[in-house]
C-alpha cells in the first residue's frame, strides 16, 4: 500500500482499522448474546485459543483475554447456547480454568503489565467465575480488590457522574452499568467500547431494536464478522499518528482538506478525543497538533497546558503514572509550533519541561518503556526522535544511548522485537537509526531493511498496543512501515543498492 492510498482509506473508513479483541468479544458474548453474530464470537474465541489454555501474549498480557474468554465460554455453556460450526466451547472453557490456576495460582507472580482499568477488569472477571467454581476459587493478585468495584458501583445506582474516562471500561460495574449517566447514548457508543456499550444497555438492547447504541453495536459487528474490537472509532487518533509518522520520514502525502478541517474542528478547550465517545486526552490532542503543524497549519497549542503537571505532562487529569509516549508527543507538538511561531517564547518552558522529563526516565540501557505500547522499540522511537529534534544540546547524550541501544538489539535475521522480531518493532528501529543516526549504521539498516520488505501481510503481525487487552491499529502500523521504507531509499540507497 502506498501513502497515498493509506490516506485515502482514511477517509473512506472513518472509525479506523483497528484488530479485533479477545478481551472485547467475550464480554459481549456474556453480556448480549442477543446480538447479530453470537455465533460467530463464541467460535473466534474457540479458535483463539492457545494450545496450553490460555490467550494473548505472554509476560501478563494474557491474564486479562484468558480471564474474558473462559467467562465468556462459561456464559455460553450455562445458557445452553448453540454449538458453534467449530470449537467447542466447554472443552475450551475447561482448559481456559486450568490455564488461570496457573497464572493465578500455581506460577511465580510478577507484575502484571500496566493496562487501562487492569485493576477493575481482573477482580471483575474473577468475581464472576467464581460464582460458578464456588470455594476456593481463583485467587485475585496481590494489590487488587473488589474494593473500588463497589465503590463503583454505588455511584452508578446513586445517579451519581462517574469519570468520564471509566466509561471505555463500563462493563466492570456489572448490572450497575445500565444507570449509568453518560451523557453519550444519542451518539450510540459509550466509552468507545463495544463491551461498555452493551453493558450500559443491559436487556434493554434486546427490546429495542432502535435504540442508537443498539445500532452502533451491531455496525460495528457486521463491519468485523462477529467478534469486535477493544476501542472504535479511533477517528482522530488514527489520522494524527499517520499523517505526522509519514510526514516526519519526508514522505509526499497531500491529505483532503476535509481530513485537516475535521483534525482543527476536533481540538477544543480541553483538546481532543481519540474518538467519539472518548474524552479530551493529552496525546491524541499532541499528535494532531503536531501533524497539524509538519503540514504548516500552526494551532495555537494552549490547550495542552490543561495537563502540565510540576514535572511532565499527565494523559488525562488524575492519571496514575506517567506517560513517555505521551511526553515526546508533548514535546513535539510545542516545538513544532515554536518553529512556525517563534515569538510564541510562554510555550518554552514547558516544551523544555518535557524534555528534561524525558532525557530522566530513559532506562540505564539507554531505552525508554511506556504505558501504550508492549515494545520498548516505540517509547524509544517517540522520545528520542522528540529529543533529537526539539530536545537541544541537553539531550543530545541521551539521544546518543538510544541510538546504541537500539543497533544493539538487532536480531540475527535483521529485526527488531519484544518476543519476536515484528515488521512493526522494525520499522520503529529503521526510523531511530535514520532519523537520530543519519548514515552511521549502514550494516544495521541494510539488514532491517532487508527483513521488513519480506514481511507484508498484516494479518499475522501481533498486537502491541496497550488498551484493556493488546490491539493493532492497523493503518498507524502501516504508517511505519511506509515511513521506514521511505527513509531508508531516500538515505541509503547510495550505499544499500536497493
Amino acid at each position: 500500500m502506498t501513502a497515498d492510498e493509506l490516506v485515502r482509506d482514511l477517509m473512506s473508513r472513518p472509525w479506523g482499522d483497528v484488530s479485533t479483541s479477545v478481551y472485547e468479544t467475550g464480554r459481549l458474548v456474556t453480556l448480549a448474546p442477543w446480538l447479530v453474530g453470537h455465533a460467530e464470537r463464541v467460535e473466534y474465541l474457540c479458535a483463539g485459543q492457545r494450545p496450553d489454555g490460555g490467550w494473548g501474549a505472554p509476560d501478563g498480557y494474557d491474564l486479562v483475554p484468558t480471564l474474558s474468554a473462559t467467562e465468556a465460554l462459561l456464559s455460553a455453556v450455562d445458557r445452553g447456547d448453540p454449538a458453534p460450526r467449530r470449537g467447542d466451547p466447554k472443552a475450551a472453557a475447561r482448559r481456559g480454568l486450568a490455564a488461570l490456576a496457573r497464572l493465578l495460582g500455581d506460577e511465580p507472580w510478577r507484575p502484571l503489565p500496566d493496562m487501562p482499568a487492569i485493576e477493575l477488569i481482573v477482580p471483575h472477571l474473577i468475581g464472576l467465575i467464581n460464582v460458578r467454581l464456588g470455594d476456593p476459587g481463583l485467587p485475585i493478585p496481590p494489590g487488587m480488590s473488589t474494593a473500588p468495584l463497589r465503590r463503583i458501583r454505588g455511584w452508578l445506582k446513586s445517579g451519581a457522574q462517574v469519570p468520564e474516562k471509566l466509561l471505555h471500561a463500563l462493563e466492570i460495574a456489572g448490572d450497575s452499568a445500565t444507570f449509568a449517566q453518560t451523557g453519550l447514548t444519542s451518539i450510540g457508543t459509550v466509552g468507545a467500547s463495544p463491551a461498555a456499550t452493551a453493558a450500559y444497555l443491559g436487556h434493554r438492547g434486546l427490546l429495542a431494536p432502535g435504540n442508537p447504541a443498539r445500532l452502533h453495536l451491531e455496525a460495528v459487528v457486521r463491519r468485523f464478522g462477529g467478534p469486535v474490537p477493544v476501542g472504535l472509532p479511533i477517528t482522530v487518533f488514527e489520522r494524527g499518528w499517520v499523517l505526522s509518522t509519514l510526514v516526519r520520514a519526508g514522505v509526499r502525502v497531500d491529505p483532503p482538506a476535509e481530513m485537516l478541517a475535521d483534525l482543527v474542528a476536533a481540538i477544543g478547550p480541553a483538546g481532543s478525543p481519540a474518538g467519539t465517545g472518548l474524552p479530551p486526552d493529552c496525546d491524541t490532542t499532541s499528535v494532531a497538533l503536531y501533524a497539524l503543524g509538519l503540514l504548516g497549519i500552526p494551532y495555537d497549542p494552549e490547550c495542552l497546558l490543561a495537563y502540565e503537571l510540576d514535572t511532565h505532562f499527565c494523559t488525562w487529569k488524575s492519571e496514575e503514572g506517567a506517560s513517555i509516549s505521551t511526553n515526546a508527543h508533548v514535546l513535539d507538538a510545542l516545538g513544532q509550533y515554536l518553529k512556525l511561531a517563534p515569538e510564541a517564547r510562554r510555550y518554552r518552558p514547558p516544551m523544555e519541561k518535557a524534555a528534561a522529563w524525558l532525557v530522566a526516565k530513559q532506562l540505564p540501557d539507554g531505552s525508554w518503556r511506556d504505558r501504550w505500547h508492549a515494545s520498548p522499540l516505540y517509547a524509544t522511537a517517540c522520545a528520542a526522535l522528540a529529543l533529537r529534534e526539539y530536545g537541544g544540546p541537553a539531550a543530545e547524550e541521551s539521544v546518543e544511548r538510544a541510538l546504541t541501544w537500539t543497533v544493539a538489539t538487532q536480531r540475527d535475521d535483521g529485526s527488531w522485537g519484544r518476543w519476536a522480531g515484528t515488521p512493526e518493532e522494525t520499522a520503529y528501529a529503521l526510523q531511530i537509526l535514520l532519523l537520530v543516526g543519519g548514515l552511521r549504521h549502514r550494516e544495521a539498516v541494510a539488514r532491517g531493511h532487508a527483513f521488513l520488505t519480506d514481511e507484508d501481510d498484516m494479518s499475522e503481525w501481533p498486537p502491541l498496543w496497550h488498551d484493556k487487552d493488546l490491539y493493532l491499529p492497523v493503518s498507524i502500523v502501516r504508517a511505519a512501515m511506509i515511513a521506514a521504507r521511505h527513509l531508508t531509499r531516500r538515505n541509503a540507497a547510495a550505499y544499500l543498492q536497493i
